[in-house]
């Protein structure tokens, strides 16, 4: 009768078994919740930059590079400090040396770009500077201690070839140029690993307010230089419209690398192409063509195929340390 009043060994004094099943059932869900939120928030964010996109070819050539880089720059950094310099200093970050950095390696994969985009055609230009998923797989593991998979790497091999079929994709124009495509690739695959690391301790407003600062510095002498004013509304709004869909952009990329790899939110951003195109056929008129279709299938489907494994190891594996906290709760040997 000795045993009568004390608690049972299988069960914890303050949680029961199936305290312990749900509170591991709620973890999972989260993780799964978490990794459906970070591919949403990157799908915006390339949705975004094809609005971008669409703005910038709209605006026509009277505006160079140079001038919307400076609008584009200069008023996501005048709105960031209207908004969040009234009650504290807005430049506060951690690491402030990583945030500078990131806002070179940004503004270096651009104007790469934009020179790659000068020298050859832009089609080539832009499927050798969308290989920047491949550089972030190969930077994060070598800087930030983020391992890949086989499979991940497929899913990214799959997604490149998808861009290279909707661009009609041909090896053209001079070695500087593809050099310079591939370089601002480099670039912006670093920079995606460098935001990852940076939203482990800095909010995304901080981390894009560095980026608008140091490419305003930048492209301002060459902006100066031959400043392009708007000159009717049509102008002003355009202009306006690429300054808040920027902003708005590069906003939902940052959080979303809080939920994601870097290489992983690369994968998603290139549905920017797919999404440009879209938006090209509903309001330019452009052709619905095979490569579209199959380019565009391979892209989203490699991204929807990583998500989705994502969430089935979460399912099969469990959360981290699930199978020991459960165990030693129910005095069940692992």
């Amino acid at each position: 009768m000795r045993g009568f009043g004390r608690r049972p060994q299988t069960q914890r004094a303050g949680c029961s078994p199936s305290m312990n099943l749900k509170s591991t059932a709620k973890a999972r869900f989260l993780l799964h919740s978490t990794a459906t939120g970070g591919a949403l928030l990157m799908l915006a964010s390339a949705f975004l930059f094809a609005v971008l996109d669409g703005l910038i070819k709209l605006l026509g050539p009277p505006f160079r590079i140079w001038d919307i880089a400076f609008y584009r720059f200069a008023g996501g950094l005048a709105i960031l400090v209207l908004i969040i310099g009234r009650n504290h200093n807005p430049f506060a970050g951690h690491n402030r040396k990583l945030l500078i950095i990131r806002g070179i390696t940004g503004s270096c994969a651009f104007l790469a770009l934009v020179t790659a985009i000068r020298l050859i055609p832009i089609s080539t230009a832009l499927v050798l500077f969308f290989s920047f998923p491949a550089f972030a797989a190969f930077f994060s593991p070598l800087f930030f201690k983020e391992p890949i998979t086989g499979a991940e790497i497929v899913s990214v091999v799959i997604a490149l070839v998808g861009v290279a079929l909707l661009f009609d994709f041909r090896l053209q124009g001079g070695l500087l140029g593809q050099a310079m495509a591939v370089l601002g690739g480099a670039f912006a695959g670093l920079t995606v690993g460098i935001i990852k690391k940076l939203r482990e301790k800095n909010g995304p407003v901080v981390i894009y307010l560095y980026f608008c600062l140091l490419g305003s510095a930048i492209s301002f002498p060459a902006f100066i230089a031959h400043p392009q004013i708007p000159q009717v509304t049509s102008e002003w709004l355009m202009l306006g419209g690429i300054v808040c869909s920027a902003l708005a952009a590069q906003l939902l990329m940052n959080q979303g690398f809080r939920y994601c790899k870097s290489w992983e939110g690369g994968l998603f951003l290139m549905a920017e192409v797919v999404f440009t195109s879209i938006l090209g056929i509903l309001f330019l008129g452009e052709p619905v063509t095979w490569r579209f279709l199959t380019g565009g299938f391979l892209v989203l489907g490699s991204a929807v195929a990583l998500n989705r494994g994502n969430a089935r190891r979460i399912s099969y594996r469990g959360i981290p340390g699930e199978k020991q906290a459960i165990s030693k709760n129910l005095s069940i040997p692992s």
